[in-house]
């Protein structure tokens, strides 16, 4: 067996090492164009930012590390240039000699990546205007940063953007961010980034949302950032992360079939349409572990699955590919947020029926010192409580709960089992009633209908003659301080004996600060003949939505 593999980085090596470890007697061929095989792209921003100190740490495994624990044959600096599908050979050029020649095949596995996009717009390729995806962008980016850039714009909030930004900041260097969309990290559901917004106000971050960059031009010293709307903004340094798109040349020349967007198309064995060769990584169109629906999510957990599924294919078990939910997290600053599954305008897209709750609870146990806070969207399959995604934003403990709903999703639980779920507990790491439980009891007081509820934008965008009375149940003092305009406040315990005060067989629209006082509320006033409803999340949830 003659293996050739395209590209290393996550998806090629993770193929490579696993095809070696199948099959002893296979003559495996790993081509890199760059001069790094394999090289950890998460932690560039943070090699920017002095908090990972040394470049050599960012190698994942070397050239000379593959050839000698798995004898493979690797090639840096060598760029297959065509595929001949029918002789089953492909054209390689050494880019250091200039030299071309042919590698035969009897597999191929494409793992070429993504490239980051450069719109066609003027100045894109001016000298101070970088994208970042290798080792070699972040070494041009990083002796800019130590030759004393005092001010960069960043175009683009998503995940890559996010993570420059915080580093720039910890190297003293003022920072504009400029986002096509009304929103910071557009995965992510606008209200749930709202915190995330107001934090890097707070870090001293210019946040320019729906804005667009149509030219860069020159100036003596500064780069001028031209925006659609006029704005002009001066920077020493600008970096662009809007997207990617797929490095997909080789298989279209080859006559493979890719997607709308451009994801080289694959089937659950992540063979393209050619049963010989094999896609994997940033550049393929992949199934949306929820929706079913083609997508293309480029990060690392799913390219190193991916490689090691076409490996284990190639030499004979029955391997599948199950699809991408999208589990990712970012840090900003001391802010997490994370996501996993459908958000709920992938779900609305899809037309896909769903519910939703929020949850506002500490990382741990509030009587232990330094519980952080945190909020959990929970979206949910309105008829079987099959969990379909989660959304999380906060200090400590995101990380571990949205990890638990990953899984969750992935085993089909529902949220009748987060009720259930058993997590480890002691005072300094969780509840005795887990975040997770805590989501879980909520959306499942939805679906029995013991927890009536109505969503916060419901109430907001509520146009009729007669909407409901909202009620505070909060403290006169929490009442005091900040309420949804038009509320009433009658306090949780003064209700029993305030009942009177209401209207009969108008309808009720109670909340607290976080929804567990008005699912209280709710309660004693479905039981004394009021047509009632809590709203969900209560005004911490409200917030979201009335300051985005």
């Amino acid at each position: 067996m003659k293996l050739l593999i395209v590209g290393g980085v996550a998806g090629g090596a993770s193929a490579a090492a696993r095809a070696r470890r199948l099959a002893e007697d296979a003559s495996i061929v790993l081509f890199e164009r760059g001069p790094d095989v394999s090289f950890a792209n998460c932690g560039l921003p943070y090699y920017v930012g002095g908090e990972i100190a040394e470049r050599n740490k960012l190698l994942v495994v070397t050239r000379e590390l593959l050839q000698s624990r798995f004898r493979l044959d690797v090639r840096v600096r060598s760029s297959v240039e065509a595929i001949d599908r029918s002789a089953k050979k492909v054209r390689v050029r050494d880019l250091a000699s200039g030299r071309e020649y042919e590698e035969a095949y009897d597999k191929l596995i494409l793992a070429p990546g993504a490239a980051p996009l450069r719109p066609p717009i003027p100045g894109i390729d001016l000298p101070g205007v970088f994208t970042l995806r290798n080792l070699q962008d972040v070494d041009h980016i990083k002796d800019r940063v130590d030759h004393g850039v005092k001010r960069a714009a960043v175009v683009g909030a998503g995940f890559i953007g996010l993570e420059l930004v915080e580093n720039f900041v910890r190297r003293g260097i003022a920072v504009t961010v400029v986002e096509l969309q009304d929103q910071v990290l557009p995965p992510f559901d606008k209200e749930m980034t709202t915190p995330l917004a107001e934090h890097l106000a707070a870090k001293g971050v210019s946040l320019l949302l729906g804005q667009s960059a149509e030219a860069f031009e020159q100036g003596p010293d500064d780069l001028t950032v031209v925006l659609k709307s006029g704005i002009r903004l001066t920077a020493q340094l600008v970096v662009l992360g809007v997207g990617v798109r797929p490095e997909n040349k080789l298989a279209i020349d080859a006559g493979l079939q890719v997607g709308p967007r451009g994801g080289i198309r694959v089937n659950e064995h992540l063979q393209t349409t050619d049963p010989d060769i094999y896609a994997v990584g940033d550049a393929i169109e992949v199934k949306d572990f929820v929706t079913g629906e083609p997508t293309q999510v480029p990060l690392a957990g799913p390219a190193n699955r991916q490689g090691r599924i076409a490996a284990d294919h190639i030499f004979g078990w029955a391997a599948r590919y199950r699809g991408t939910q999208g589990t990712a997290i970012v840090r900003v600053f001391d802010r997490t947020a994370a996501m996993t599954g459908a958000s709920e305008k992938v779900l609305r897209r899809a037309r896909r029926p769903y519910r939703k709750v929020y949850v506002h609870p500490t990382n741990h146990a509030g009587y232990y010192p330094g519980a952080e806070a945190m909020t959990i969207k929970l979206l949910f399959d309105p008829e079987t409580g099959r969990v379909l995604g989660a959304q999380a934003v906060g200090g400590a403990g995101v990380d571990k709960r949205i990890d638990v709903l990953a899984m969750a999703i992935q085993a089909g639980m529902t949220v009748f089992n987060l009720e259930e779920s058993e997590l480890a507990y002691s005072p300094q790491y969780g509840s005795a009633k887990d975040p997770i439980n805590m989501a879980g009891f909520v959306a499942a007081g939805l679906l029995r209908g013991d927890h009536p509820q109505v969503d916060v934008e419901v109430v907001l965008n509520d146009a009729s003659d007669q909407p409901p009375l909202l009620v505070d149940v909060r403290t006169h003092q929490e009442f005091s301080r900040c309420h949804i305009p038009g509320a009433v406040n009658i306090p949780l315990d003064e209700l029993r004996s305030r009942l009177e005060e209401l209207p009969k067989g108008k309808k009720i629209a109670a909340y607290c600060q976080v929804g567990q006082r008005g699912y209280l509320a709710t309660r004693i006033l479905l039981q004394a003949g009021f047509p009632a409803v809590n709203i969900g999340g209560g005004y911490k949830t409200y917030q979201l939505f009335a300051r985005k």
